[in-house]
């Protein structure tokens, strides 16, 4: 829809012109006639410039790209293409909603058309402060007419959709003791034992065990057959995310102080659901990085998403996709649910790294009593993070007052139920680790690492 406003230089006029005039006349009432013909001519030169006003639209076209790819807190840009068939210079205003997700230091932008160019295109810059997708439907466009007094303004369809996702560089520079192969590339582990991956039959050789005597070939051979074993290289490594109610609360992350383009500081938190997302990907990266075979699980109260064991630039780019515009929703898991779904779609023994919470007692008695569906068969590791509050009672000396001794207490108790589900879960073969924020990332990936290294799986 066109709307025509007017401009400062048509306002200025008109201060300038019927403000003497009106006094001119009250001392000199003679000059009435002369000063009416003033009038007359300023409106006549100011309606004609307003009927030649809506023509500057004509032939003006503004294209924006379909999808634009950020990295959370990094300066991104994108291209602003304005077609321009009457090829007349022009010159043009254009206005973006952005979502408050997405920072910019520019609302608007100005751009000069110049003569005989159909096309010219301008970058504008923003910047993502949050993992998800954002659209922007409209463009607005404001043209000033030929003398300047008015202003043409419409709005045009715009769809663009601004995709923001986990800033791994900030991540990786983490992580450089354990990836250092030119910036991620993962130095060649020892492996411990003899392998679990069956290679062939040999005849028997002084020294092999009795365990590996392969007792039907020996029968039907009439001589010792002995089984021979290779270090299994290509494992399935599957990461199941928690985006429940607990996935909602948020962290305080290490701003350092930095502000970002606009002048405003940073956020300083962000939900867990954010670190659960960037560990994610990195241990995708990091298990192409050792030839395994990477798969995505996330759940609320029900399965959201179950991406197979692969491995490959363009399996990540789909794990990448499912995961940043991952939302924690305010549910409660269903860890029955999840298990039979585990249990029936992931028929090869796995590596099953959940990043859950298991610090509200009865989860937790919900996740030890339906944990046997999968332990049993595949290798689980559980990790969590540590609760602020949850630490033994004697712990801390920022204790001044009785409101800080009943939170300790509180802590403590907290502390004691995560201690108490970490040795019943031990007992049934699960690994369980309390990690920190600031950790997180590493400590996964180093999890990771041990278990290749000492071929647990």
């Amino acid at each position: 829809m066109k709307r025509l406003v007017p401009e400062n230089k048509l306002l200025i006029a008109v201060g300038l012109v019927f403000l003497p005039l009106s006094l001119i006349i009250m001392v000199r009432p003679g000059f009435t006639a002369g000063a009416f013909i003033i009038v007359i001519g300023l409106s006549l030169l100011a309606i004609a410039d307003a009927l030649r006003a809506s023509g500057q639209l004509e032939g003006l076209q503004v294209l924006l790209p379909e999808i634009v790819r950020l990295s959370m807190d990094r300066n991104g840009e994108f291209e602003v293409r304005i077609i321009n068939d009457g090829a007349l210079k022009k010159r043009i205003r254009i206005g973006l909603p952005f979502p408050p997700e997405i920072e910019t230091a520019l609302k608007d932008r100005f751009a000069v058309l110049p003569a005989g160019a159909a096309e010219s295109s301008l970058t504008w810059p923003c910047t993502g402060l949050r993992l998800g997708d954002y659209r922007i439907q409209t463009c607005y466009v404001e043209v000033p007419s030929h003398l300047g007094l008015w202003a043409m303004r419409t709005s045009m369809p715009a769809g663009i959709e601004i995709r923001v996702y986990p800033n791994l560089l900030r991540e990786r520079k983490g992580l450089t003791s354990l990836f250092l192969n030119r910036g991620f590339g993962i130095h060649a582990q020892r492996q411990v034992g003899k392998g679990r991956e069956f290679e062939q039959l040999r005849e028997y050789q002084h020294g092999d065990s009795y365990e590996d005597i392969h007792w039907k070939s020996t029968a039907r051979r009439r001589q010792p057959i002995t089984k021979v074993y290779q270090i299994e290289r290509t494992q399935q490594i599957y990461v199941v995310v928690d985006s429940s109610r607990l996935s909602q609360r948020l962290l305080k992350m290490n701003s350092n102080g930095h502000r970002s383009s606009t002048g405003h500081r940073k956020p300083t938190v962000a939900p867990v659901i954010d670190r659960y997302i960037s560990a994610s990907l990195l241990m995708c990266m990091a298990a192409e990085r050792q030839d395994d075979l990477f798969g995505l699980l996330t759940f609320n109260d029900k399965v959201n998403h179950f991406i197979a064991a692969k491995n490959g630039k363009n399996h990540f780019s789909t794990c990448r996709n499912a995961l940043y515009r991952l939302k924690a929703k305010k549910v409660t898991p269903d860890f029955r649910e999840l298990f039979t779904f585990i249990s029936s779609r992931v028929r090869r023994r796995s590596l099953l790294i959940f990043l859950t919470h298991l610090d509200d007692p009865i989860l937790a008695e919900s996740f030890c009593s339906k944990i046997d569906l999968i332990s049993r068969k595949h290798l689980v590791l559980v990790n969590m993070m540590r609760p602020l509050e949850a630490r033994p009672v004697f712990s801390s000396e920022d204790v001044s007052s009785v409101d800080d001794i009943y939170q300790a207490l509180g802590g403590h108790m907290i502390w004691q139920g995560l201690r108490e589900t970490e040795m019943i879960l031990q007992r049934r073969g699960v690994g369980v680790a309390m990690l920190e924020n600031e950790n997180l990332c590493p400590e996964l990936i180093s999890q990771y690492l041990a278990l290749k290294r000492r071929q647990i799986l």
